[in-house]
């Protein structure tokens, strides 16, 4: 059952990209964890604000695109703490594979067919 609309990922990317740049405040990550979190945070902003649905800014990256985005991330979050060597960092690894998790889990809840292309708009006059 896909019961995140586009509206609602729209949301939680928002949310997302503020998580991201929260955590080295929260976590007191310093250095290049701080920046990964930097990022992070930076890069959904923008990729949310590109993307075509609701509350996405400049309408360009196809929805269902963006969601194959958030699946290769998903699954990069579960794996880079082996990938990159932070592994022995439970903290940083825990987050990291939570974080994964809950990606794979909005991306299997999220309606990917239900953003159709925009309408063109009306002129009057």
């Amino acid at each position: 059952m896909k019961i995140i609309s586009p509206a609602l990922h729209g949301i939680i990317d928002y949310v997302m990209s503020g998580v991201f740049l929260a955590l080295p405040f929260a976590f007191a990550f310093t250095d290049e964890f701080a920046w990964v979190c930097y990022a992070l945070g930076a890069g959904y902003l923008v990729v949310a604000l590109l993307t075509n649905m609701p509350f996405g800014f400049f309408k360009w990256i196809p929805f269902r695109v963006h969601g194959g985005v958030e699946l290769v991330s998903a699954l990069m979050f579960i794996a880079s703490p082996w990938l990159f060597g932070f592994a022995q960092s439970a903290t940083a690894r825990n987050l990291f594979i939570g974080l994964g998790v809950a990606f794979l889990l909005v991306y299997a809840l999220t309606d990917w067919r239900a953003q159709r292309a925009p309408s063109p708009e009306v002129e009057l006059g």
